[in-house]
């Protein structure tokens, strides 16, 4: 009878668990950090700008960049939402890059940079679509966490911080490009987070993803 009432409820906690796993991943949200490696990430030079401290992502350092390199869809998204949640101190510079491709060095030439900023020099606030939609208006504050949302689904891109819109851009068919801006167009890709200069710290934390249907 104790074997019994052992085998019971060992089937039932195995149930629980299998119920709780089934509720955090019944909406789609897929984690692309654990909190306690970079495991699925990867950074060329300068790695030494990216550290962990108490399960986040800290940035501080000179110029680098880490990209998600993991398994989730090959890390190659086209359609998706994405969420992170962000903290700034004064005077930072950072930005989430998205439809990017690895590089060992310099600044991604692939894709979009969704702009990290709420009090460097750089006019830019979080929140932009770097040089194609720029906002001047401050919707985070330095040294307080807020989520930095982004969602991608066909060519329309909608950034959210907080849960407020403040881009929704539609990439035209034959986007107006020059130079290296030939590349800051919708493909696919993979995200990176960036490390802009030494004076700027932020911190990640809550790195989400949900893959939509490709169209």
């Amino acid at each position: 009878m104790i074997l019994n009432i052992k085998t019971h409820f060992s089937i039932l906690v195995s149930c629980l668990i299998l119920n709780i796993s089934f509720a955090q991943e019944a909406d789609g949200w897929i984690s692309l950090f654990n909190g306690k490696n970079f495991d699925g990430w990867q950074v060329g030079e300068n790695s030494e700008t990216f550290s962990i401290v108490d399960g986040t992502i800290k940035v501080a350092g000179p110029v680098a960049h880490l990209y998600y390199t993991g398994d989730i869809k090959n890390h190659n998204f086209k359609n998706f939402e994405f969420k992170a949640s962000v903290m700034t101190k004064p005077g930072s510079n950072s930005g989430i890059y998205i439809h990017t491709k690895y590089q060992e060095g310099s600044w991604p030439l692939h894709g979009y940079e969704v702009q990290v900023n709420n009090s460097q020099s750089d006019w830019k606030r979080t929140g932009s679509l770097y040089n194609i939609v720029d906002i001047k208006e401050n919707y985070a504050k330095d040294d307080e966490w807020y989520t930095e949302y982004i969602k991608v689904e066909g060519n329309r891109i909608i950034v959210k911080i907080n849960d407020v819109v403040v881009v929704d851009y539609t990439e035209p068919e034959n986007p107006l490009r020059e130079g290296n801006g030939i590349y800051r167009v919708l493909s696919s890709g993979t995200f990176a987070l960036q490390g802009h200069d030494p004076k700027s710290i932020i911190y990640y934390k809550d790195i989400m993803v949900k893959p939509l249907k490709d169209q």
